[in-house]
């Protein structure tokens, strides 16, 4: 399986986000887009999920940052199993990062991540694609 890169970014209108990004030719993946979130499609295994702010906030303790006056971002890596997240997360701690939120399985999803020395946030989340519940 290819390691694949999941931007996350906070917006204010999600109805314009899609207009102004669909403009510029981009697509977004249904299976994963809804009233919060939209899933971009950057590359074939590239995406930003542009998300509004309320709902962004949901998954940091720090206040979201500004993207007009600072810079901000929550980089998310896929991984092989629910091991590897958990392994991940295991040596980050133990080599000076640390684990600000708690471990989350969806079911379909299992999602844990870490700051690392400097604060940057890594996500990290294994899904399995035959397990994700239908949209309504």
């Amino acid at each position: 399986m290819h390691k694949q890169i999941f931007v996350n970014l906070p917006v204010r209108d999600i109805d314009r986000t899609r207009a102004f990004f669909g403009s510029l030719g981009f697509t977004f993946n249904p299976q994963f887009s809804d009233d919060k979130a939209l899933c971009m499609v950057i590359g074939e295994h590239i995406y930003a999920m542009l998300l509004q702010e309320s709902y962004f906030q949901t998954f940091t303790q720090k206040p979201v940052a500004d993207a007009r006056t600072s810079t901000e971002v929550l980089t998310c890596l896929s991984c092989e199993s629910r091991e590897e997240v958990d392994a991940l997360v295991a040596k980050a701690v133990a080599a000076g990062g640390r684990a600000p939120n708690e471990r989350k399985d969806y079911g379909f999803m299992v999602y844990h991540g870490f700051e690392d020395l400097d604060g940057h946030v890594w996500e990290l989340m294994y899904m399995d694609p035959n397990a994700v519940p239908p949209q309504a």
